[in-house]
């Protein structure tokens, strides 16, 4: 089993990643790779890129991230509600994704890595009605952000948090949005990465009060 230094890797991040959860990364990138030659969950040429872009980047935000249930809307291949799962065994996480192979291929990770505390929805955003807001909504190149805030604020608890994945800063998406809807945005450092990555945090609830 090759695990590319997940451990330490994470570590640079402020990760305390179990070799349980670096065993569980790692099956995930071969479930990528088996799937990805018939569904196309990924775009990016190897698994060394998928280490990169996908593994790393999606848990660079972990040590960030507010306490509590947390949605990843438009989870695609996984990415980052299931690197987030695997860290944080002890949150529990929904995987939202509109594409029934891609929630197909969700529920055999969820199901062959023993996620436990990962869950998976088959269902536009637009039609989805949680009995009960989540504390994090995450997304990463679902929408810009005016559009995340109209389509996902109303899925957050009263002082819930969607979380944006960004490359470039965001400067002219940000001057869309009330001050007081955009709480903080932090530059994040990414192993093997040398693109820019911005994460965003955003008040829904601001909103509706500005």
């Amino acid at each position: 089993m090759r695990q590319w230094g997940l451990a330490e890797y994470g570590a640079a991040m402020g990760l305390n990643l179990s070799s349980s959860s670096v065993d569980q990364l790692d099956a995930l990138l071969g479930l990528l790779a088996k799937w990805n030659r018939v569904y196309n969950l990924t775009g990016l040429p190897n698994e060394q890129k998928w280490v990169s872009h996908h593994l790393l980047d999606s848990l660079s935000i972990v040590r960030f991230l507010p306490p509590g249930r947390l949605l990843d809307l438009g989870s695609g291949g996984g990415f980052p509600g299931v690197p987030i799962a695997v860290a944080e065994p002890r949150r529990e996480v929904l995987l939202l994704d509109s594409n029934n192979k891609k929630t197909a291929f969700l529920r055999q990770v969820v199901a062959e890595l023993g996620v436990t505390n990962a869950a998976v929805e088959t269902r536009r955003v637009e039609d989805f009605k949680p009995a009960v807001g989540f504390n994090v909504v995450v997304c990463r190149a679902f929408s810009d952000l005016p559009t995340f805030v109209r389509l996902a604020g109303r899925l957050c608890s009263g002082d819930g948090r969607l979380v944006a994945m960004k490359g470039t800063y965001p400067a002219q998406e940000i001057k869309q949005l009330p001050s007081a809807v955009v709480e903080k945005v932090i530059r994040l450092e990414v192993p093997l990465l040398e693109e820019q990555r911005h994460v965003v945090f955003l008040r829904p609830s601001m909103l509706t009060e500005s």
